[in-house]
């Protein structure tokens, strides 16, 4: 199992929980941007570095995604080509997509570009907490202990 993270977006203190997990449980765990990111010096964590472009990064990680691997994104589409394939996804919030869950927040997600498209302003998500990050540490626990257990 690896770990990719949609890491033009993930907020660095998410980053810095995936690093010690990368650290401490040896689990190859890889960013994928497109743009340079600073990453720890470690044999577990690396980066790859993407052209601009939209989804490049998202196409990139699904290309290279084995069943089993574990995803971080917050992009919903992307999510639901990870657990097609037979991966995982977790958001930085904390909320694990499931093959239950995953269409449902799709059809959401769905909705609101239909509104914004139509002129209606839906609001972005709001910022990321200190009980979101907590909430993302426990998940990503939870999950790398289920993985150990396999």
């Amino acid at each position: 199992m690896q770990i990719w993270v949609d890491a033009d977006a993930c907020p660095k203190a998410i980053k810095d929980i995936l690093f010690r997990a990368a650290e401490r449980t040896g689990i190859m765990t890889i960013l994928v941007a497109n743009q340079y990111l600073q990453t720890p010096p470690s044999r577990y964590i690396k980066s790859i570095l993407v052209t601009s472009g939209y989804d490049v990064a998202d196409n990139e990680i699904v290309k290279r995604l084995r069943a089993g691997d574990l995803v971080i994104t917050g992009d919903i589409p992307l999510a639901y080509e990870v657990i097609g394939k037979g991966g995982h996804a977790i958001n930085p919030r904390g909320e694990r997509y499931t093959q239950d869950t995953i269409k449902e927040r799709l059809s959401m997600r769905d909705l609101m570009d239909t509104l914004r498209a139509s002129g209606i302003n839906t609001g972005g998500p709001s910022a990321l907490t200190s009980r979101d990050i907590q909430a993302f540490a426990n998940q990503l626990d939870k999950f790398l202990a289920e993985q150990g257990r396999k």
